[in-house]
């Protein structure tokens, strides 16, 4: 009971952090902050401690693993014993290239095929809706946010006529909603790693993204607080993405050719961030034997001891903060693939001391809130709206802190709620 209560002073210490890095404190509209925080809170309440929850979240669970389930027939087909999981026969172990990043094709190509079918736009519309009226955002804020739940950068293509005229507000909400929650393109990646040691984290995942909306709206309004008049402040835009492909099999190659790209993207950054931070810990390393260190100083290492009181305020047991703060500080530099695939392999060898810390990292964890994700929603919103290069630009870094206080604030609602023994959502010991 004692770390939740921390959760809950973290969720609120948050608030404070953004408050004292707002640009226009007295511009703050605080009555759809506090709704944003309840809002918060009752998603948190209905997901981990209501029965009736429980079998809808089993159900969306079960759904997911299925997907993914069928994943595999065309990695096993085209990679044979490569594409095998751990445990599974004929595994020569796991590989990320093989065994996590084709998953991303799969989604890609399904989502397209939903879209032109026009299964996916009411679902999308449902939320929109929900927090167009209870967050007072304008419609364009409410229906791109929403979208990413379910697409990546890809979000800003349902709202492209609107681009040109956005306020600053309204990019910066566009930009933190894009990096504070995880497509699912990439959520089965992430299933993928923790699915072993975690049964129901497909749940958790898809319930961490829409919480992380209301927290993204937050944090973004308090950074940087709307003074203008957005232009769908009353009404919710339409969504004709969906048109794109002329038929079925023409937007699952569509689909399938943007899950290749985003492979490759990931693949290239994790090559090259890696390799950049591992040149940068040889370089920190000089002066740390000039100085005789026990421990040589790394980029990991500093950005641990930034995260820690972070951690500390997601109400994370001290024996786990140390390994919690390095994986947060990780995502920012190289991206959440590698932190999770990391909190997979802590949690199956039960180094961690309390399961409740891999359910609020879990969380925590499920945004794109890293420099290279800011560069790639940067540039591709920039490439629809060439007009706003500059404010895309200038806003970018406020939102990716933004994006990554939201994250946080998604971490405290889980650390709050959690008992640490959920193996069903909506379900306690």
């Amino acid at each position: 009971m004692k770390y939740q209560v921390i959760s809950f002073f973290g969720f609120l210490t948050l608030v404070g952090v953004a408050y004292i890095l707002s640009a226009q404190r007295r511009r703050i509209n605080w009555r759809p902050i506090g709704v944003g925080l309840l809002l918060q809170l009752l998603i948190g309440l209905i997901v981990f401690r209501l029965p009736f929850s429980r079998r809808i979240f089993i159900e969306i669970n079960d759904l997911v693993m299925a997907v993914l389930d069928a994943s595999r027939a065309g990695t096993s087909f085209l990679l044979g014993p490569l594409a095998a999981g751990i445990g599974e026969a004929g595994s020569i172990g796991f590989i990320l290239a093989f065994q996590a990043l084709p998953i991303a094709i799969f989604f890609s190509a399904l989502v397209a095929a939903l879209y032109h079918l026009r299964l996916m736009q009411p679902l999308i519309r449902l939320f929109a809706r929900l927090f167009h009226k209870t967050l007072g955002i304008s419609g364009a804020e409410a229906l791109s946010s929403s979208s990413n739940i379910f697409v990546g950068v890809e979000s800003a293509l349902v709202v492209q006529p609107y681009l040109a005229r956005m306020t600053r507000s309204e990019l910066m909400m566009l930009l933190t909603s894009g990096m504070a929650t995880v497509a699912s393109t990439t959520l089965g990646i992430y299933v993928a790693f923790l699915s072993r040691s975690f049964p129901q984290i497909a749940g958790h995942l898809i319930s961490a993204s829409i919480i992380s909306i209301p927290a993204a709206a937050v944090i973004a309004k308090i950074l940087l607080p709307e003074t203008e008049t957005p232009e769908t402040l009353q009404t919710l835009p339409k969504d004709d993405h969906s048109t794109q492909s002329g038929n079925l099999m023409s937007a699952i190659i569509a689909g399938a050719m943007d899950g290749l790209r985003l492979v490759t993207g990931i693949s290239a950054l994790l090559v090259a961030g890696l390799g950049i931070v591992a040149l940068l810990d040889k370089v920190l390393a000089l002066p740390s034997r000039w100085f005789g260190l026990a421990t040589p100083l790394s980029i990991t290492r500093m950005l641990t001891w930034v995260f820690y009181p972070f951690a500390a305020l997601l109400g994370i047991v001290p024996a786990d903060l140390m390994e919690a703060a390095r994986l947060l500080g990780e995502r920012v530099i190289l991206t959440e693939v590698i932190p999770y695939q990391e909190l997979s392999q802590m949690a199956t060898n039960g180094e961690l001391t309390d399961p409740r810390t891999v359910v609020i990292l879990c969380y925590a964890l499920c945004g794109f809130a890293h420099f290279a994700s800011a560069a790639i929603f940067v540039g591709g919103t920039a490439a629809l709206a060439p007009s706003r290069r500059d404010d895309l630009a200038s806003v970018s870094l406020r939102a990716l802190l933004a994006a990554t206080l939201a994250t946080l604030m998604t971490g405290c609602i889980a650390g709050m709620f959690s008992t640490g023994t959920e193996v069903i959502l909506g379900s306690t010991p």
